[in-house]
């Protein structure tokens, strides 16, 4: 697909869909030059990651054909410092897990990852001169500010370990090391973002722009989370679990304010669906190749439909819709029962992690290295307590034999007047 040349119409492309952009002229700046911003995007190697993902990495397909240079960093240092998510003996095999699952994710998509830079965090964020500018920034950092940078995207616990103060200014360091224009990320991580705005130039370098993406609410309405797997699907979850995990949702009819599945939609398949279709253009003017993969559309769809809500004949008939705004309209007027679009979004979810589970079936290395990351967890069986036998005290027990009348020991009741 080819690159736009004009420095707005770039713009225009590394900016649609997001939630928020903080430093955009920084940004055109670059573009008006003829040049290529770079960014970052990183990942703490944590809980499996989950379909959620698909929001910041469609976006990345974006950046490429804008011609930025992104480089996808594997965050293990702060996989290891957020709050025991991730114990230091499994944080190198779940890294190597996660460039696996975005690599797969990457190719499904068709985003060359020839263009993409892998980096560990590891690799730099060890070294003299970062640890230097980490222990300047310890200088300068009230706990306050970093425990309040850090409140969205750290573990919250009643007692924090010291390591998750480090985590917001280990992140803004990072901007400066891998030498980029802007940082992405979700919404989530605003606080980070200014914090790192604020604190680089006190330690002499500049400030960078920060481009933030809408957070995808679970499948039960709230954040989804590595940690709750009934909020989200696993990238290797197999179709029937899939179907499963979607027919519980919440997805109350007309309710389009707490909607996991049609945020979904709207973050993830739209926009996958437009991105085949502006291949598939490119294709026919001779610019380039598409991906020879469909969009969301159904059977005899018109031309620019990205979604389609099958539904049958004595219902209607499938609805096609060109754009969200259309798709959310019609279920806010009642025109789409819930089950039918939990139908289309599960179908849709399935059909994208194929060629993502197929890569996995096919790779043994990936597969030894599932086990080694994601352990399976071992119960504690609680030993049962031994009964001991302990004599009653001289006149109690059941066998015990007395002079005495029924009455005086307490066996019968007196009779009634």
């Amino acid at each position: 697909m080819s690159t736009p040349t004009d420095p707005q119409e770039r713009y225009d492309l590394i900016t649609r869909h997001l939630q928020e952009v903080l430093g955009g002229e920084t940004i055109k700046s670059i573009l008006v030059e003829g040049k290529s911003p770079k960014c970052y995007w990183g990942s703490a190697p944590t809980g499996r990651p989950h379909i959620g993902y698909f929001v910041p990495l469609t976006k990345i397909a974006d950046f490429l054909r804008a011609g930025v240079e992104v480089t996808i960093l594997l965050a293990d240092v702060h996989a290891f410092l957020d709050n025991l998510k991730a114990p230091l003996e499994l944080v190198k095999h779940r890294t190597k897990y996660y460039e696996f699952v975005l690599r797969a994710v990457f190719e499904s998509l068709s985003i060359p990852v020839s263009k993409l830079l892998f980096v560990q965090g590891s690799s730099y964020q060890l070294t003299q001169d970062y640890n230097m500018d980490n222990y300047k920034l310890c200088a300068m950092v009230t706990e306050h500010d970093a425990k309040k940078a850090g409140a969205e995207v750290v573990k919250q616990v009643e007692s924090p370990l010291l390591s998750g103060l480090l985590y917001p200014g280990l992140q803004a360091l990072d901007e400066q090391y891998l030498g980029v224009d802007f940082q992405f990320g979700g919404v989530d991580q605003r606080k980070i973002f200014t914090f790192a705005e604020l604190y680089l130039p006190r330690l002499g370098y500049r400030k960078r722009a920060h481009l933030m993406n809408a957070m995808v609410p679970g499948l039960q309405g709230a954040k989804m989370s590595s940690s709750d797997p009934n909020s989200k699907i696993d990238f290797l979850d197999p179709p029937n679990v899939i179907r499963a995990k979607i027919k519980k949702a919440f997805c109350e009819e007309g309710n389009v304010t707490e909607n996991g599945l049609l945020a979904f939609a709207k973050t993830v398949l739209i926009p996958i669906s437009e991105l085949r279709i502006e291949r598939l253009a490119t294709e026919k003017a001779g610019l380039g190749q598409s991906d020879g993969k469909p969009s969301f559309a159904g059977p005899g769809a018109p031309d620019g439909t990205v979604f389609t809500i099958p539904r049958d004949e004595k219902f209607g008939g499938p609805l096609h819709f060109t754009t969200y705004a259309d798709l959310e309209a019609a279920f806010a007027a009642k025109e789409i029962h819930p089950g039918d679009l939990k139908k289309a979004v599960g179908d849709a979810i399935v059909g994208l992690l194929e060629p993502i589970q197929k890569a996995y079936q096919e790779n043994e290395e990936w597969q030894k290295v599932t086990d080694l990351a994601y352990p399976p967890e071992v119960k504690q069986v609680k030993p049962k307590k031994e009964k001991v036998y302990h004599p009653p005290p001289p006149g109690k027990g059941k066998n015990v034999k007395t002079d005495d009348p029924p009455e005086a020991n307490g066996t019968t009741k007196p009779a009634a007047d």
